[in-house]
């Protein structure tokens, strides 16, 4: 390498040292001159001794490296290990540090400088969280360590081995792909259970009412609805919530469609989100109206008991559920019609939208020139949006009704009607035509452009 090369390595080398060594060096302020091991000079000559080695590794031997490495350890072990015998500590995170700092310091020169400073910036994040992790972990029951591992195990453990192929005859079911789908439910799921616990579910209902449409609208119903039978006064402030969870439920329904399959991403986001716009605001009306109390004035938002959402049987009647769809789907198209995919997103509907969504994301525009379906057992875009529409619309009336048949009729009129205005408003925009892509945008873009060379023509 060229001189100028190596010296921005080594200046990187030296950048890395004090990253590290400003933090380390912040959390030991306190300390008086030589009572700690290392602080922001150590750290920062620690880097650029590990550039320095690599230098010389890479212009004389790369044999050179590993005594280096050895000697340096051998001398900041001894020191760190006096320091903790003085102090009684006996953390090993300034040993891991310092050992880090120097191998990043020598991948600098020898290696992927961005992959060098990009770990270094990882660490430094690492070792300012220490309060806010050792928090988390606190308060961590063993249930959700289980669900975490379950989840690694499902991500890195059981989805390598499945095949990736179709393996039905219907050339339908990929037991990879189906896999990967469950992991991505229970991945988000799993996020909205983690908000709960991190940010305490007496937050209010507002943020209850997020964090369980994240999870699952249908469930944050039921529990809202239980609560609300026992305080009919507090109708208005539960149904509140039970709409807020239902526009999570639409958002997170456009955003999965979307990430898989980007054409379907205007005919679902224009009458959803229109639809999710009206829910929204009679949701926030109805939890910030001051009738929304009770008679005493006081009124406490309801307690979300939301099950681990990463238990094994949840995740495998999940990946049960979406390759039983996708197979119907795809039967259903091939023996019946294009059609029949509607009375299946019916069904789906009444329980989960989520599976649906994500067997028609898969396997819609892919092929099939009529209107309605297409040819093959293959489905256009726009039959996967009238169809994730349909089980959308469908699940909204479920939750209707079971706001009233288990809430009561006062919950189940404030839920029923403004989900009944959310519907009417969702059919209506999903009438209007919309573009398959973005590609009008750029249209949009050339038309002023092209108008002002006829001019000037």
């Amino acid at each position: 390498m060229s001189e100028l090369e190596l010296f921005h390595r080594l200046g990187a080398a030296l950048a890395i040292g004090l990253l590290i060594g400003l933090e380390r060096g912040w959390k030991a302020r306190e300390a008086g001159e030589g009572e700690r091991t290392a602080g922001l000079r150590t750290f920062a000559l620690t880097g650029l001794m590990g550039g320095i080695s690599g230098a010389i590794a890479a212009a004389a031997s790369p044999l050179l490296l590993a005594p280096a490495l050895v000697v340096f350890a051998a001398a900041f072990i001894l020191f760190s290990w006096r320091e903790a015998r003085a102090q009684g500590d006996l953390g090993a995170t300034t040993v891991v540090a310092g050992l880090l700092t120097f191998l990043l310091g020598a991948y600098a020169v020898l290696g992927d400088l961005h992959v060098a400073v990009a770990a270094a910036v990882a660490m430094a994040v690492l070792l300012a969280l220490k309060k806010p992790l050792h928090s988390w972990i606190e308060k961590l029951t063993w249930p959700e360590i289980r669900a975490v591992l379950i989840l690694l195990a499902m991500s890195f453990l059981f989805l390598p081995l499945l095949p990736d192929r179709k393996i039905d005859p219907w050339q339908t079911i990929n037991p990879a792909e189906i896999w990967l789908l469950a992991i991505l439910i229970a991945g988000l799921s799993f996020a909205g259970y983690v908000a709960v616990k991190l940010i305490g579910d007496q937050a209010g209902l507002a943020l209850a009412a997020v964090a369980g449409g994240l999870t699952s609208s249908t469930a944050t119903t039921v529990s809202f609805a239980r609560w609300g039978k026992a305080h009919d006064d507090a109708a208005p402030l539960l149904a509140g919530g039970i709409l807020i969870a239902g526009v999570i439920m639409m958002i997170r329904v456009v955003v999965i469609a979307g990430a898989l399959n980007p054409s379907l991403i205007l005919g679902l986001a224009v009458p959803l989100g229109a639809a999710g716009l009206v829910t929204a605001v009679i949701g926030l009306f109805l939890i910030l109206r001051p009738a929304a109390l009770n008679r005493n004035g006081k009124s406490a938002p309801p307690k979300l008991e939301l099950k681990n959402p990463l238990d094994l049987g949840m995740a495998l009647k999940m990946a049960a559920l979406i390759a039983i769809i996708m197979l119907i789907s795809e039967l259903a198209t091939t023996y019946i019609g294009a059609h029949a995919i509607y009375p299946v997103a019916a069904i789906s509907g009444v329980v989960d939208v989520d599976a649906l969504t994500l067997s028609m994301a898969r396997i819609s525009g892919r092929g099939g020139s009529d209107a309605a379906g297409g040819t093959g057992g293959q489905i256009s875009a726009e039959a996967a949006i009238i169809a994730i529409l349909l089980a959308a619309g469908v699940n909204t009336v479920a939750k209707a009704a079971m706001a009233a048949g288990i809430g009561g009729k006062r919950l189940g009129l404030y839920v029923g009607g403004a989900n009944a205005i959310a519907l009417v408003v969702m059919v209506l925009m999903a009438l209007i035509p919309v573009p398959r892509d973005l590609g009008f945008m750029k249209d949009l873009l050339k038309a002023p452009e092209q108008s002002r060379q006829q001019n000037d023509s």
